[in-house]
């Protein structure tokens, strides 16, 4: 005789004790698959943010999660830095030598215009392909014509000399003590004299109105100067006259006080630090005066017309 167990067991089959909680927790192998193709879930272990996707059994599972390439990435930034650094000082050299330069104002010789400490952008194109004008502010080297106006230590360690070089070359630093800037005054064949009935500087007999960039208070000359500037010589003066060891200080040494043309680095043309000073250094009207070409008396003196 059969008997049927009276909690649904197939006919035949002796019960067996009730499951325990233990057993109620353990996964059956005859049960069906979870939803989701057998992949656990996302809060259970293994899960999304769990302790078994930090880790796989080779290491880390998920490389973005991985620090070593951020350190590598760092370390490769940190060595190209070098190169970056040289190759910039290679294009600042370039734009010095043949284009733009910067030069530092190291003296009161130009106030109001240029004070001391301002950054002056000079070009060293125009003058390639064209000639100088009366009353550019022009930056010259003033070898074997001018004696420096500042002096500075020479640094006796190779580095400071290095840092100083590569500062000088892109106008952070005092420039070679023997580049001055000044205005030009006369060109080759022009008849530079000083003063006139009214304490005036004139060009070619031409008096010239200097009020617009005169420091406040100087007078055009404090000592009497009349010279004919000589072929490929220029005549030049800082607008601080009293301040100015110029052309009228150097007439008594060899160069006679005049400007190589041939010795001119560039015009500067604008002011572009501090910001403060920013501004464009143009042409003072007084020198577009057309009578002072028309009493040129010398060869060369149209230069720049």
């Amino acid at each position: 005789m059969s008997t049927t167990d009276s909690r649904g067991g197939a006919p035949g089959e002796v019960p067996g004790p009730p499951n325990t909680p233990d057993e109620l927790d353990k996964p059956r192998s005859d049960a069906p698959p979870p939803a989701g193709g057998g992949e656990p879930p996302a809060d259970g272990p293994g899960g999304a943010g769990g302790p078994g996707d930090a880790q796989g059994p080779d290491g880390p599972a998920d490389p973005a999660q991985d620090p070593a390439p951020h350190r590598r990435r760092r370390l490769s930034a940190w060595a190209e830095m070098p190169v970056l650094i040289g190759i910039a000082l290679i294009l600042a050299m370039l734009v010095k030598a043949f284009l733009v330069q910067a030069f530092y104002i190291p003296s009161g010789s130009m106030e109001e215009t240029l004070r001391v400490g301002d950054r002056v952008l000079v070009d060293k194109v125009s003058y390639r392909f064209g000639d100088i004008d009366r009353g550019d502010i022009v930056v010259f080297n003033g070898v074997d014509s001018f004696t420096p106006e500042v002096t500075y230590d020479e640094p006796s360690n190779p580095v400071s000399k290095a840092v100083r070089a590569v500062g000088s070359a892109i106008g952070i630093a005092p420039p070679d003590e023997r580049d001055f800037i000044k205005r030009v005054i006369g060109l080759p064949g022009d008849r530079v004299a000083c003063c006139d009935s009214q304490r005036r500087v004139t060009v070619n007999g031409v008096p010239l109105e200097e009020e617009d960039y005169l420091f406040p208070g100087d007078d055009p000359s404090d000592q009497p100067f009349d010279v004919t500037v000589p072929e490929g010589r220029l005549w030049v003066l800082g607008d601080h006259r009293n301040a100015s060891a110029d052309s009228r200080a150097h007439q008594g040494e060899p160069g006679g006080g005049f400007v190589p043309i041939d010795k001119v680095i560039g015009k500067a043309f604008v002011v572009v630090w501090p910001f403060g000073h920013w501004r464009t250094l143009g042409t003072p009207e007084t020198f577009e005066q057309a009578e002072i070409d028309n009493r040129a008396t010398g060869q060369g003196a149209d230069l720049g017309r």
